[in-house]
């Protein structure tokens, strides 16, 4: 669990708390299995909601009402010259760059199968089929961040502010993605990782205990990112002033929209990918949190922003589950919260429910693969 972070003033409900920037990100390597198109950088939608919708919906004639309100700039659109990477802009082009790219670029080599990046990413696809929690190219970006540094000891306190403990304090419970059932596919991983990226600054990073404390690090403090230019023009949409006739015929135009795009594409809606946010880390877990995290800016930029009124000195928590997830029995959501994050969760809530018990019940397993229609178009907007 994080550090712990407390209000320093009072903060009213729908209020953002603060705006912040990864001090890392990446996408996830199944973007490019199911043709999602994202800024290499910062993870903004590449393709118009027009575009985004008819790939969906597997439709190529599908208009949508009111493009002007997709915000999506294809003129400023740039690639790297070398290797064709796509970025929405020539700042993100730059930065990553500045930060990155350089080690990371992969030049003519980019269709080149035994290229050590090419078979470190192709390790990491076969052995971790979507969703994935984390992405062996965040770590990636953490090593090539501190290669390209002119001040290298800098970048390493930066991450070393993350927690990275590879078992909890019992030693009893293993983060899950150092489990027995992945334990011979980590080794492979890390003789890959350390011929494409090895650095001798970094060198206790490709050592196995190392390296499984970089894994630790990256799939416990790894905040999902979640873009979709079709989300952005539903949020337009909905602001739209119009006469009532009008709106309710755009309406039931999205509602059927999402029937239509959840039948033929089913839960992978969204442009997906990691980030390492130092604030964000340092909030801990609450099942009844009282702030949550959101990308409205459809990039990786996390705003944190207030569920209820919070008293100046009173401890900002998030929830480390979905929403799904916080409404199942206190023994489920800890099973979780254990295999994913090392620890055992005592929010009010959980001590309300000391006394259920320990069993997770058929209707919740069966429950967990359902979902409504009002929760898929919380789904596929709420990014």
């Amino acid at each position: 669990q994080g550090k712990g972070l407390f209000a320093t003033k009072n903060i009213r409900k729908g209020e953002t708390v603060f705006v912040e920037r990864p001090v890392v990100s990446s996408q996830f390597l199944w973007n490019a299995l199911y043709n999602y198109r994202a800024c290499d950088h910062c993870l903004r939608a590449l393709e118009t909601a027009e575009e985004n919708a008819q790939r969906l919906l597997g439709k190529s004639s599908l208009v949508l009402p009111h493009p002007e309100q997709c915000s999506i700039r294809k003129d400023l659109h740039q690639q790297c010259p070398r290797c064709q990477v796509t970025y929405c802009s020539a700042e993100c082009k730059q930065a990553a760059l500045e930060q990155y790219h350089q080690v990371l670029c992969l030049g003519p080599s980019r269709d080149d199968p035994t290229h050590p990046l090419n078979k470190l990413q192709e390790a990491w696809r076969n052995m971790h089929y979507p969703p994935e929690t984390s992405s062996i190219m965040l770590m990636a970006r953490m090593v090539a961040t501190v290669k390209q540094a002119k001040d290298k000891e800098w970048w390493i306190k930066v991450f070393s502010q993350f927690c990275n403990k590879t078992a909890n304090e019992e030693e009893e419970i293993v983060h899950k993605l150092l489990g027995d059932k992945f334990k011979g596919q980590l080794e492979l991983l890390r003789l890959l990782f350390t011929e494409a990226l090895y650095d001798e600054h970094l060198s206790r990073w490709f050592t196995p205990e190392g390296f499984r404390s970089l894994f630790a690090l990256v799939g416990t403090n790894g905040q999902g990112i979640g873009t979709s230019s079709l989300s952005q023009w539903v949020h337009a949409c909905d602001a739209l002033d119009l006469p009532m006739l009008q709106r309710e015929e755009l309406d039931a135009f999205i509602d059927q929209l999402y029937k239509d795009i959840e039948k033929e594409s089913g839960e992978f809606l969204n442009c997906e990918g990691s980030g390492l946010y130092v604030l964000q880390s340092c909030c801990n877990h609450s099942c009844i949190p009282n702030a949550e995290t959101s990308f409205p800016e459809n990039n990786f930029l996390l705003h944190l922003t207030a569920l209820e009124d919070i008293e100046a000195g009173e401890e900002i928590c998030i929830s480390y589950l979905d929403c799904c997830q916080r409404e199942r029995s206190r023994h489920s959501r800890n099973k979780i919260l254990r295999e994913n994050y090392l620890f055992t969760c005592s929010c009010p809530k959980c001590l309300a429910q000391a006394d259920d018990a320990d069993m997770t019940s058929d209707e919740e397993e069966e429950g967990e693969g359902e979902t409504d229609d009002a929760e898929l178009e919380d789904e596929m907007t709420d990014v």
